[in-house]
């Protein structure tokens, strides 16, 4: 069994394992468990009662965050002609198209998302085995396959998350730091619940959201109510 380091210990003490709390409870709670000297990223780990070996239960989108994640998001964009300059206008941070291939083909993957114009798909195609195990190949349902590539830097630039069932069916990501206030936090929060469940399957059956699990950065996890799950108490 692997051992816990004595601030974790200190930290896991202020959690009653046996408790669920309320949405703002955990927020409060989480804050005050951070056992790292920089600032910690806050996360949320949903368990969805869906089976995502069917295609009718995957859970799969992206959303704005009204707070952001509090990381500065890279963002490369495979484009030509007007849309480089509108791209760049943007504040994208690389732009361009057979050459970014090319250097991604090389090992290059420095970068946190990627966007492509339609008529790019069919070179970015190519990049399918690298950007595909990394999570960056451009994906429509996410929208970071169109042609408003302003919208699409803007947003990622603003706080845009994806989000996707693992085999498992649970969905991970980050809501923020710990240096956020508490209602950053509980509002990001909520958006991502209420995502969540307003793009249920058709398919899925029973509870859906099954267990959510907030934590921080190499800390302790506080367990919400699933009955509150979306509220802002």
């Amino acid at each position: 069994m692997a051992k816990t380091g004595k601030k974790y210990q200190e930290a896991a003490k202020l959690i009653d394992a046996a408790k669920l709390y309320s949405p703002k409870e955990a927020v409060e709670l989480v804050k005050k468990t951070s056992v790292t000297k920089f600032d910690s990223s806050v996360e949320v780990a949903v368990r969805l009662g869906v089976n995502p070996k069917y295609a009718d239960q995957q859970v799969r989108g992206a959303l704005v965050l009204p707070h952001g994640t509090g990381k500065s998001k890279t963002v490369l964009v495979f484009a030509k002609g007007p849309k480089i300059q509108e791209a760049e206008a943007a504040g994208a941070d690389y732009v361009g198209a057979e050459e970014l291939v090319t250097k991604i083909q090389g090992g290059w993957t420095d970068f946190d998302v990627a966007v492509a114009t339609p008529d790019m798909m069919g070179l970015v195609g190519r990049l399918g085995k690298i950007l595909g195990p990394k999570g960056l190949m451009p994906n429509p349902k996410v929208g970071t396959v169109t042609m408003d590539v302003t919208r699409a830097v803007n947003e990622i630039k603003a706080g845009k998350i994806e989000y996707r069932t693992d085999k498992a069916g649970n969905v991970q990501t980050s809501i923020g730091k710990v240096s956020f206030t508490d209602e950053q936090l509980l509002d990001n929060y909520i958006t991502l619940v209420e995502t969540l469940i307003k793009v249920k399957p058709s398919g899925a059956k029973g509870q859906y959201i099954k267990s959510v699990t907030l934590s921080t950065t190499m800390g302790p996890g506080v367990s919400v109510d699933v009955l509150k799950a979306s509220s802002n108490k």
